[in-house]
């Protein structure tokens, strides 16, 4: 039976967000492969534009084209490579190669902006008129509304299938559209006054650009080092836990985040404390079963707080101690309360915020008010962490 139990477990973890996986890549891959063409083809016709006006500011803005269409490329092979199935070696699967390939593009990013800013201060030292023609100006207008529409596409097309480097070169497009706007601006001063902004727009742009490269690497490496789950997804799996009967509440939801829409996460379910072995076991089934179905995630353990229900004393004493615990500013719950009135014997856990500073020092103290309150009870306490 528990051998059975547990590669019916391991077959659940291959699956873990492989029911859309496949679909969700190749749209990944479609959206990229559009991306290329379409930075390429405008890298090619600003970089033409630039040389032959001598715009500073253009030129980079095809060095930035370029470096989207860099991005799109990286993006499909960190797609392929994410999608493999799960081995001996790595059983959770690949899914976070997403993330480090993101940071691949935060550096070429970054580095683009660093070399852009190199030439653009060498154009503000050893400034040069630029010439514009129509055609030039046309192009470049043309470019802008190109951008504007990849832009959109690309980061809606990254919201639908949650992914975070499509989300992130679609804002990168459209803001580059915003940069070749300016360029246009620039244009017209020069055209009106002859006053060349074309160095100093090139360094603004670079400066952006860098902004740009330092925003996505930060973000990427939060994702990496383990941020916060989202909080819609946690309530929704915490409320679906307490539609099943003998649960009186859900707690304590830890989700680790294997790659986009690859969670394996535990929980506490409170029980009553008549429930049985057998019946705590069909229970758990039953929960970890709903919540992979109707959220891909894999639920490896769920454990369980006894709540009293055999004597009203015990009710009388829970809300006493929840009375001093929460009447702490710094604690955002407390649940798992369990008492003995025969043994003497009473267990909880309390929620400190991180906003506390000295969480620890909190911790002693409410425990102290406690143990003061009941000096002839043994008092447990677990402190926990704000997670979710």
């Amino acid at each position: 039976m528990e051998e059975s139990n547990n590669r019916k477990n391991e077959e659940k973890i291959q699956t873990v967000g492989t029911d859309k996986e496949q679909p969700r890549n190749a749209v990944i891959i479609r959206t990229s492969v559009i991306g290329i063409g379409a930075n390429v083809l405008l890298a090619a016709f600003k970089a033409v534009i630039g040389a032959a006006t001598g715009s500073i500011a253009i030129v980079m803005d095809a060095v930035n084209n370029l470096s989207d269409a860099a991005s799109s490329l990286i993006t499909i092979v960190g797609t392929r490579l994410a999608g493999r199935q799960p081995d001996k070696k790595h059983p959770f699967g690949y899914g976070r190669i997403e993330y480090l390939t993101a940071v691949i593009i935060s550096v070429i990013v970054l580095y683009a902006g660093i070399t852009s800013l190199q030439s653009s201060i060498k154009g503000i030292l050893h400034p040069e008129l630029p010439n514009y023609t129509a055609i030039s100006l046309v192009i470049v207008a043309a470019a802008v509304l190109v951008k504007i529409l990849l832009g959109t596409y690309v980061k809606k097309t990254g919201q639908k299938v949650n992914s975070g480097s499509l989300i992130a070169s679609g804002e990168d497009a459209r803001m580059d559209a915003v940069i070749s706007a300016s360029t246009l601006a620039a244009a017209a001063v020069f055209l009106l006054t002859h006053i060349s902004l074309e160095a100093w727009l090139g360094a603004v742009i670079a400066v952006i650009i860098i902004k740009s490269g330092i925003g996505l690497l930060r973000d990427t490496i939060s994702q990496i080092l383990g941020q916060r789950a989202d909080g819609k997804l946690v309530g929704e799996i915490k409320k679906t836990c307490c539609t099943f009967p003998n649960v009186y509440g859900a707690y304590d939801l830890v989700l680790n985040d294997y790659g986009p829409d690859r969670y394996l996460g535990s929980i506490h379910l409170e029980v009553p404390d008549y429930l049985t072995a057998e019946e705590l076991d069909v229970l758990e089934r039953k929960v970890s079963a709903k919540i992979f179905q109707d959220y891909g995630v894999l639920l490896t353990g769920i454990s369980v707080y006894a709540r009293n229900t055999r004597d009203n004393e015990e009710a009388k004493l829970y809300q006493n101690v929840r009375r001093i615990v929460t009447s702490h500013d710094s604690v955002l719950q407390m649940h798992g309360f369990f008492a003995d009135l025969e043994k003497k014997t009473m267990r909880f856990d309390m929620v400190i915020s991180f906003g506390c500073k000295d969480r620890a020092g909190e911790y002693r103290a409410i425990l102290a008010e406690v143990r003061s309150a009941y000096p002839d009870f043994k008092v447990d306490a677990v402190m926990d962490a704000d997670l979710s």
